[in-house]
């Protein structure tokens, strides 16, 4: 099969960067990133409308889509500075969720194997389970820490009679043990889900969850510092999901199941650079963008910056890596531009 395009609306790619073709390996050899669409919203348990996302993600942005964004305060230009191509979508299918789940699977894993990183653009978070599994299967079988940004823990075993949806990735990954229990970090949980049995699974698998209280209390920055530490043991990467409902609704009203009481856009955005800055990055899906729940672009633009941030961010890891450089965030913008500063 060619490269399918844009499975909703036009084909366009994220801000404008090359296209590529996963059945055309020379078209993204030398990729350091690929982006990779995931429209599938049959595992959704209220609201659907993310098979929407991906296209969202890519076009909500007020400058041209020309390929470059430089970042004002890491000093790069991702998209420029790295090769970032996009891939298109997967043809998924919300009526056949196993068949969707293993399509997007072999893509990622051509991803992940020709050693780029995959960002999958969802689609509900259903299409988690087949991302960490692809990483997995390329990087190393359960040599994968995830880290999870999401209001809700994602771990449910059967839920309206499917083993398949967004309430139950998490438990299947942790199950197969593409994902162990142990290395596994959820950030940002709150509300009245889920029920005291699957708490009690969770625990007995060695999950760590940081819910708003905990981190209210703690500090966002004490937390993510103490789960970097625990992502990483044993492991050789991490693969970063983020779903916009781990943010309040006021900041991400364009998602499934919104629920009250969640990190700031600032907040999200500030942790997603921060892991892409201090951590070995080998994958990242941003799920759960509802467009027609979305209220003037929201959601949708802040799906696209936890993108454009966490690209940007790799970026300045590798140039730090490779010139000895370390980015300051206190450095004011003007410092290196000033005679004598």
């Amino acid at each position: 099969m060619t490269r399918y395009g844009g499975q909703y609306g036009p084909d366009i790619t994220f801000l404008g960067v090359d296209k590529c073709d996963l059945d055309e390996p020379a078209s993204y050899a030398l990729a350091d990133v690929v982006i990779v669409g995931a429209p599938f919203d049959g595992g959704t348990s209220y609201r659907s409308g993310a098979r929407m996302g991906p296209q969202a993600i890519r076009m909500t942005d007020y400058l041209p889509h020309d390929g470059s964004r430089p970042s004002l305060a890491m000093r790069v230009d991702g998209l420029h500075d790295m090769r970032v191509v996009d891939a298109g979508d997967v043809e998924m299918f919300s009526g056949d969720a196993a068949a969707s789940c293993a399509a997007l699977e072999v893509q990622v894993q051509k991803i992940a194997e020709a050693g780029a990183i995959p960002i999958i653009l969802g689609g509900d978070h259903t299409v988690t389970w087949p991302d960490v599994t692809a990483v997995a299967r390329a990087r190393g079988w359960g040599r994968v820490g995830v880290l999870h940004f999401d209001a809700h823990a994602d771990t449910g075993d059967i839920e309206f009679g499917s083993l398949i949806g967004h309430g139950q990735p998490m438990r299947r990954l942790i199950e197969s043990g593409a994902a162990r229990g142990d290395r596994f970090l959820q950030i940002g949980l709150r509300g009245y889900w889920p029920p005291p049995e699957t708490l009690d699974w969770m625990a007995q698998q060695g999950m760590r969850s940081y819910e708003m209280s905990e981190i209210g209390a703690r500090g966002l920055n004490e937390c993510l510092t103490e789960a970097f530490s625990i992502a990483m043991d044993e492991c050789d990467g991490v693969f970063l999901s983020v779903d916009v409902d781990v943010c309040d609704p006021a900041h991400a009203p364009g998602t499934g199941t919104p629920e009250p009481g969640g990190l700031t856009a600032r907040e999200l955005l500030d942790a997603v650079r921060r892991i892409c800055l201090e951590l070995p990055v080998l994958g990242m899906d941003v799920v759960e963008v509802s467009p027609p729940y979305d209220h003037a672009d929201i959601t949708a633009a802040l799906g696209n910056r936890v993108v454009l941030e966490a690209i940007s961010a790799i970026a300045r890891r590798r140039q730090d890596l490779r010139d000895g450089t370390h980015w300051d965030p206190k450095q004011p913008l003007l410092a290196d531009r000033i005679p004598g500063e």
